[in-house]
């Protein structure tokens, strides 16, 4: 069973709340305008998972240091002006229940705003020399936004394999959480096969993250998060993709059709969910998901490090992995 997010961070609570301090001041700026909207951020930020990420592997190879504060605080800002500016190309008018910043201040704002977060990011790293930082996480940035592209472009043709699916999600989702790995390691070893152990750790958590949260799309989960906006969007995620490899060519291009059509939104995701339970597909996504899982804690076990340490983060793992929230 999972640990609580609050019994996670338990053990790094000074640590937190020195990168909180931190995180704040990276948000600092005179602009009355971006001021107020830089509040409304930090007022209704999320989890933290990935800053958790950067400390609890940071603290395999040695103390969590100012160093990696600056690499959590990058990552966290790079991962907010992603956030605002996918909402801006999502046209989302909600992010946790609360208004997104396009819907409070317009496009034009959002854009700038996820501009300046961006930018915050680089100079708090150059200023510091953090050098081997910024190339990671510049990365993991054209990754990212390659990852993305490739998606959109598939979802036009509905046509995405499973090798097709794993680099979508490899790039859009997992090099982040690899970024996160290597950029912990990094700041608590200068041991360059660790960290890139850590990144290999940081991308199988990725891959069974992004399929939890495609999962999710299905209905799959008690947080009452939206379901079949994949659907809606024409998104072809591993459930579906699996049920596609095992029906009939005849099924396949019924359940195509009934995607593109602009048929009842909640009788459409019915359907579809039919179709890939038969078929086996949301199983099959499960089955994958945890095999990643098993992957990541297969290298964790090979490295040499505290057992409390490594402890932690298994409990992180599946914290991000069982989620139901």
């Amino acid at each position: 069973m999972s640990v609580s997010l609050e019994a996670i961070k338990k053990p790094i609570e000074k640590e937190l709340n020195a990168f909180e301090i931190m995180f704040k001041q990276s948000m600092k700026t005179r602009v009355p305008l971006l001021d107020i909207v830089l509040n409304y951020i930090l007022k209704r930020k999320g989890k933290q998972i990935r800053p958790l990420f950067v400390m609890y592997t940071a603290k395999l190879f040695g103390d969590i240091n100012i160093r990696t504060y600056r690499g959590a605080s990058l990552v966290e800002l790079l991962h907010t002006a992603t956030l605002v500016h996918d909402d801006v190309v999502d046209e989302s008018y909600l992010r946790r229940g609360f208004f997104s910043i396009n819907a409070l201040w317009k496009n034009k704002v959002a854009v700038l705003v996820g501009d300046y977060l961006l930018s915050r990011g680089l100079l708090l790293a150059v200023e510091h020399r953090d050098f081997d930082m910024l190339e990671v996480l510049s990365n993991a940035v054209k990754d990212m936004s390659e990852g993305e592209l490739l998606q959109l472009e598939r979802a036009r043709f509905m046509n995405a394999t499973e090798e097709v699916y794993f680099q979508i999600i490899k790039q859009k989702t997992a090099s982040l959480i690899a970024a996160c790995c290597e950029i912990g390691a990094a700041s608590t070893t200068p041991d360059n096969e660790i960290q890139k152990k850590m990144r290999q750790f940081g991308e199988q958590i990725g891959l069974a993250f992004q399929i939890r949260d495609d999962l999710f799309d299905f209905g799959d989960n008690k947080s009452g998060k939206p379901a079949g906006v994949d659907i809606k969007e024409r998104k072809l995620t591993l459930p579906i993709i699996h049920a596609f490899s095992k029906a009939t060519p005849s099924d396949v291009r019924k359940i195509k059709k009934l995607i593109r059509s602009n048929t009842n939104e909640k009788q459409k995701l019915t359907d579809v969910i039919e179709f890939i339970t038969i078929h086996g597909g949301m199983s099959y996504a499960k089955i994958k998901m945890n095999e990643f899982r098993d992957r990541a804690f297969e290298i964790l076990e090979s490295i040499p490090a505290n057992k409390e340490d490594k402890q932690s983060l298994q409990n992180l793992v599946n914290f991000v992995i069982d989620r139901n929230v």
